[in-house]
């Protein structure tokens, strides 16, 4: 990328013309921050380039007339508060737009010949390390840069800073009313913050303090009073805001509200640093810390990763607390329990032969890759409805569920106790799982090797031709890409997961139960005690309905789409993979035991249902401590603690 050789300080202060085009003068300031900031590596020599700068101009007259003259164009022709009120914050409240405009910031250049501060202060300055050397400036270099700037103005020069920044004030009030106004927020606030109007009277506030800081006659205890009133109001502001957020753990929640929430945070802490700059003894030193958060603040506004982390962090607890309580159902804790399971995974075993009979139904329409994944994830979609029906289980979907309710477990790990009441989570969790996998796995095989047998017997002939049973197999095998595949499938299991709990979360924050309820058309239409049955129903479980259904249609087109690509990527589900050696193995009868391709698949179901359990365990696991805030943990010592139960009580980890 080609750069211009940077300017000595003598060619910058020679271009110095204050008559020039507006580009041109905001131009300069563009190159004096870069001379100042240098190679950007050390703070001290900033420092000294700019008091070299001070010193230079303090010799030279003629250079001091100009740039007083440039600086007073600037301060007419650049409207300073849309830097103070407006920088950072997202001109629209909705979390898209934003989005959209940080993506256009950094596809689209921008010009120097504006008006608005904050596009002119985003070139100037846009550096971490601006920053650094801003903050590290001390009063006397920054006093001298002022009477550089505005002469002998003095007063005058004080007074138009305090006016520009109570002009900031107000404006970043009046944003503050349209968002605390707005009903998504309003409606959520507690009934007391609703009642104590705290938005209502802040214009009057600072409308006071502008009046107590520029009359010349008033007194410094009035102005005392008046900025105290204004603090305790946006501190009842801010106090009126976080109630939303105890609405957000009955009713829901979502990205956009919680990115309406953030900016109106930020914009009351916004209020509070002006009023800090104000009031400040040091307006200077005041005013260079400012600037320096508002670098910070540029470098934040500028990226998108910060704002899907910043937004989204909320949500992600929410659809993570949902799937912990979710979760909590599929650990077991003592030997009823644990044979409970064995049953419950044991019927989706049974059903699950049944899928895996009907898949190869499908593969005999030979229908086109599109429709063929998409008749097979229908076929799982119901399955696995079917088998939530029936209170049976499937022992693949439950790690994504179970992490998020072993994080939670991380959140007080102070003393021992709390560790060995951890490690005994970890221990009965794998030990459900264990009893889920073998319940499936046990009944799956036997039962899809008998109704290929029946199959085969009722029409005289295999299940299916040996060509295909034998690639079958050998799809299957320990040997090639089922390890990658098995992985694979457990990303897809934690997604799953992951949209189930964001389906809940939009159910409940759309209050959909009370609309199925209550509802004329639909009361109408199903009948009021029919309704009154389908709302509750509909709430508890249309988490696991949209786990069922996602997760059937994610293991049927993701081979499509895939082969689309070009990336002959497949799945590998544990049950389906047993269920499908089964159906090979019943079409090529008592002779396939002597088939090395039998074995190979065979020993590949550990490792398959291992690969399904982890991966998709891991990755919930870390989103919900990300999710929790969990850190600072003792690794070392759960690690510990965990190998220790494993030598003492190694059966544990597999029966009760």
């Amino acid at each position: 990328m080609f750069r211009p050789p940077p300017l000595d300080l003598p060619q910058l202060l020679a271009q110095l013309q204050p008559n020039a085009p507006m580009a041109e003068r905001h131009l300069w300031l563009i190159h004096l921050c870069a001379w100042v900031r240098g190679d950007g590596h050390t703070v001290s020599a900033a420092r000294d380039r700019l008091q070299l700068l001070i010193h230079s101009l303090q010799a030279d007259a003629d250079a001091q007339a100009r740039l007083q003259a440039w600086w007073a164009q600037l301060v007419d022709s650049v409207d300073m508060t849309t830097l103070l009120a407006d920088f950072g914050f997202a001109p629209r409240t909705a979390f898209l737009s934003e989005f959209s405009a940080r993506l256009r910031s950094k596809l689209m250049p921008t010009t120097p010949e504006t008006i608005d501060a904050s596009e002119l202060f985003a070139l100037a300055l846009h550096k971490p390390f601006d920053a650094q050397w801003l903050t590290s400036l001390g009063e006397e270099p920054l006093q001298a840069l002022v009477v550089l700037l505005t002469g002998n103005e003095g007063e005058g020069s004080r007074q138009r800073w305090q006016a520009v920044l109570l002009d900031a004030i107000t404006y970043c009030a009046g944003q503050m009313l349209a968002n605390g106004f707005a009903p998504e927020l309003r409606l959520r606030m507690s009934e007391a913050a609703r009642e104590a109007q705290p938005f209502h009277a802040l214009l009057r506030e600072i409308e006071t303090l502008r009046v107590e800081v520029l009359h010349p006659l008033r007194t410094g205890e009035r102005q005392d009073t008046a900025v105290q009133r204004l603090r305790e109001r946006l501190d009842a502001c801010r106090s009126a805001v976080n109630t939303v957020y105890q609405h957000f753990g009955d009713e829901g929640i979502s990205v956009g509200l919680v990115f309406r929430l953030r900016q109106l945070r930020e914009r009351i802490l916004r209020v509070r640093a002006l009023l800090d700059c104000l009031l400040s003894p040091q307006p200077a030193s005041a005013a260079a810390q400012l600037l320096a958060r508002l670098v910070q603040v540029g470098r934040e506004r500028h990226s998108l990763g910060a704002l899907i982390a910043a937004n989204s962090s909320l949500v992600a607890a929410k659809v993570a607390e949902r799937s912990a309580e979710t979760g909590e159902h599929y650990i077991t804790r003592d030997r009823s329990e644990y044979f409970s399971m064995v049953r419950m995974a044991a019927g989706g075993g049974a059903v699950m032969a049944l899928t895996t009979l009907a898949k190869f139904g499908l593969y005999a329409l030979a229908l086109s890759a599109f429709w063929a994944g998409f008749a097979a994830g229908l076929n799982y979609a119901i399955s696995f409805v079917l088998i939530q029906l029936l209170h049976f289980t499937v022992a693949t979907k439950q790690p994504a569920m179970t992490a998020p309710a072993m994080a939670a477990k991380l959140k007080n790990l102070e003393d021992a106790t709390a560790i060995e009441e951890f490690v005994d989570k970890v221990t009965q969790l794998v030990r459900s799982q264990v009893a889920a996998v073998l319940g499936n796995v046990l009944l799956v095989l036997p039962c899809a090797f008998l109704l290929a047998w029946l199959i085969g017997l009722w029409r005289g002939q295999p299940a299916l031709d040996a060509e295909h049973a034998q690639h079958t197999l050998q799809s299957l095998s320990l040997w090639g890409p089922s390890l990658l595949f098995a992985a694979f499938t457990g990303v897809l299991l934690f997604a799953s997961s992951i949209l189930a709990g964001w389906v809940e979360n939009w159910f409940v924050l759309n209050r959909l139960d009370s609309a199925i309820q209550y509802n004329p058309r639909i009361t109408a239409w199903l009948g009021r005690e029919r309704a009154a049955r389908w709302a509750p129903s509909l709430r508890a479980n249309i988490s696991g309905y949209a786990a069922n259904i996602s997760l059937g249609f994610m293991l049927g087109l993701t081979p499509a789409f895939a082969a689309f690509f070009g990336l002959g990527l497949e799945v590998r589900h544990v049950t389906l993979s047993t269920g499908q050696i089964g159906v090979a193995g019943a079409s090529l009868g008592w002779a396939v035991l002597h088939e090395p391709a039998l074995w190979w698949a065979a020993a590949m179901i550990p490792f398959n249902g291992a690969l399904n359990v982890g991966v998709s365990f891991y990755l919930a696991f870390r989103l919900a401590l990300r999710a929790h805030n969990v850190s600072g943990v003792e690794r070392g010592r759960i690690y510990q603690a965990l190998r220790q139960r494993l030598r003492q009580q190694p059966l544990g980890f597999f029966l009760p």
